[in-house]
């Protein structure tokens, strides 16, 4: 099977769902900056792996290991990104804000558009 790897931003971290007794999901969505179109995509980790985003945090930067999962359910097919490795990125900078319309800094605040 496949392998990929994406690095990212962490932007949302949700809590491990418990599904049955046996089976428990933790879902989280990482923002790949792009320069002109940035994407937001969601994986999941299972099992043991859920435990994987307890030292991460939103906002930072990271590199995400995943399969590409699929399965057909009463005629309809699924497919997931699941992840079983996630490592922050050591001295990654953090994303800078953007500058806002009227900013002192900003050259082209005189203009009326």
């Amino acid at each position: 099977m496949s392998e990929f790897k994406m690095r990212g931003v962490m932007k949302v971290i949700n809590n491990t769902v418990q599904i049955t007794d046996k089976f428990q999901k933790r879902e989280f969505v990482l923002n790949e900056p792009d320069e002109k179109y940035p994407q937001d995509i969601s994986f999941q980790l299972t099992q043991n792996n859920c435990e994987k985003l307890d030292q991460i945090a939103e906002g930072q930067e990271v590199e995400v290991c995943f399969r590409i999962r699929g399965r057909e359910y009463q005629g309809k097919y699924f497919n997931n990104l699941e992840a079983w490795r996630v490592d922050a990125i050591e001295g990654a900078k953090m994303p800078e804000p953007a500058i806002a319309v009227g900013d002192a800094n900003d050259t082209d605040a005189d203009l009326p558009f």
